[in-house]
C-alpha cells in the first residue's frame, strides 16, 4: 500500500527549500573619503541614491514582486535603501537587519542564518554592500570566488535556489542596472 501521507509530506519539504533570493545593492551614498564619514557605517544614501531608491522601488512594484522577508545590512546607506523598499512595497513589518550581510563578512555566515530561518521564506530581498554580493553570488552559483559581477549601486539580481547551502546551488536568472531599473519604473 502506497503511504501517500509520508509522500506529501516529502513534496512540501522539497517545495519548501526551494526559494528565490533577490539581492539588491545599496543606492548612491556619500563618499568613503569624505572626512564627515570617519566611520564607514555612519555614511548615508546620497539625496541622488534615496531618489534613485524609491524608483527601485516602483520597479519592484511594477514587476509584481513580493518578499517574505527583507533581509538588509545594519550599516546606515544599505538600511535607509532596505527602508524605503519596504515602505514603497507596504512591507515594513518584514525587514529585518543582520550583521551578515556587512561588507565584509563571510557568505557562509550568512547561508547559516537563512538556513535557520523558520518557516522556510520562499522569496527574500537582501541588501547589502560590495564586495559581499558579488562573493555570495559566485558562491552560490559557482561554488567558488571566481565569478566577478558588476554590481552597480541600486543594482538588483535574481537566484534561483534550488536547496540553500555554500555551494553551488543556485542559477543566476538575471542582473539588473540601476538605468534598467529606473525604465521599469
Amino acid at each position: 500500500m502506497l503511504n501517500f501521507k509520508g509522500l506529501a509530506r516529502r513534496e512540501r519539504t522539497y517545495y519548501a527549500l526551494e526559494m528565490e533570493i533577490f539581492l539588491l545593492r545599496h543606492g548612491l551614498a556619500a563618499d568613503r573619503d569624505s572626512l564627515a564619514f570617519k566611520n564607514d557605517a555612519a555614511r548615508m544614501l546620497l539625496p541622488k541614491g534615496q531618489k534613485q531608491i524609491k524608483k527601485v522601488s516602483r520597479a519592484l512594484a511594477e514587476m509584481d514582486l513580493e518578499f517574505d522577508l527583507i533581509l538588509s545590512s545594519p550599516l546606515l546607506r544599505a538600511a535607509e535603501t532596505a527602508e524605503i523598499v519596504a515602505s514603497g512595497l507596504n512591507s515594513k513589518k518584514r525587514l529585518k537587519f543582520s550583521d551578515t550581510l556587512e561588507p565584509e563578512k563571510d557568505p557562509i555566515q550568512l547561508i547559516s542564518r537563512l538556513q535557520r530561518l523558520k518557516p522556510t521564506p520562499n522569496s527574500i530581498l537582501l541588501v547589502g554592500h560590495e564586495p559581499f554580493l558579488s562573493r555570495l553570488v559566485s558562491l552560490l552559483t559557482t561554488g567558488g570566488p571566481d565569478l566577478h559581477l558588476d554590481f552597480a549601486k541600486g543594482g538588483l539580481c535574481k537566484l534561483q535556489v534550488d536547496m540553500l547551502r555554500a555551494d553551488k546551488c543556485a542559477a543566476l536568472e538575471w542582473l539588473l542596472t540601476p538605468r534598467q531599473m529606473k525604465s521599469m519604473a
